[in-house]
């Protein structure tokens, strides 16, 4: 009973993401979300999505975007800016990576004072003074508004043309000539995709363990089997 019951279950969730037919004299709807458009799964080659071979190639990422490999399961590009996507997703690769090291480096390097000399990334957070925190967010918000000249949705960010996703004039080191761009291009958008995953890898690690990157590969403790023996009687029962 309770397979079936299971079984019943993903049919109904399935038939979610069926498509619809046509009915005749309904009107067509014109909202954002009304054209999003999951990707399909394919039993032909042709026009299939690069990243996952087995659904179809969203229309919208042509490949002309570094890393652009045509995964977008959800069909955001369907209905939102594909350079507004991409700017997201840089920041938050950008934010990522500085996060991964700051969680590293928090283990050995601290600022002075009570309230700072905390090893653990988590609690280093949640003891730092309110204040600070809000003054960080505060700076933060009027950094992104200020040098996005207060366009910041997805309708007018990329009003101009000369706009670029993720471009704000920064390189010190001056790394982008025109014979390298392309490959630095493709390696942030890979290490930020990489750092976004090694974050959340790092939070959830420090969760479950209360142990600190480091410390946990300097002295690494295996789960104990004994909290997986209650889960087995979850399958036993049909």
């Amino acid at each position: 009973m309770f397979r079936k019951a299971v079984f019943a279950a993903c049919v109904a969730a399935a038939s979610a993401f069926a498509p619809t037919l046509p009915v005749s004299g309904a009107s067509q709807r014109t909202s954002a979300v009304s054209g999003m458009k999951m990707q399909s799964v394919l039993s032909s080659r042709a026009g299939k999505s690069k990243a996952m071979p087995f659904l179809s190639q969203p229309p919208n990422l042509d490949g002309s975007m570094a890393g652009d490999v045509g995964f977008d399961p959800l069909g955001m590009s369907t209905f939102l800016d594909v350079k507004w996507l991409r700017e997201a997703e840089l920041k938050h690769g950008r934010i990522c990576m500085l996060a991964w090291t700051g969680c590293i480096v928090q283990e050995v390097i601290r600022l002075p004072g009570n309230e700072f000399n905390h090893p653990f990334a988590l609690d280093a957070w949640g003891g730092a003074p309110r204040g600070g925190m809000l003054s960080i967010v505060v700076a933060i918000g009027l950094i992104e508004v200020i040098s996005n000249r207060f366009q910041i949705t997805a309708t007018d960010m990329f009003a101009s043309p000369d706009r670029k996703a993720g471009n704000l004039g920064f390189d010190p080191l001056s790394l982008s000539s025109p014979e390298n761009r392309a490959r630095y291009e493709l390696s942030e958008v890979i290490h930020g995709r990489a750092a976004m995953m090694g974050f959340s890898g790092i939070i959830h690690q420090m969760i479950i363990t209360k142990q600190g990157t480091i410390e946990q590969m300097l002295n690494f403790k295996s789960v104990d089997p004994a909290a997986f023996k209650g889960l087995a009687g979850l399958y036993s029962n049909p």
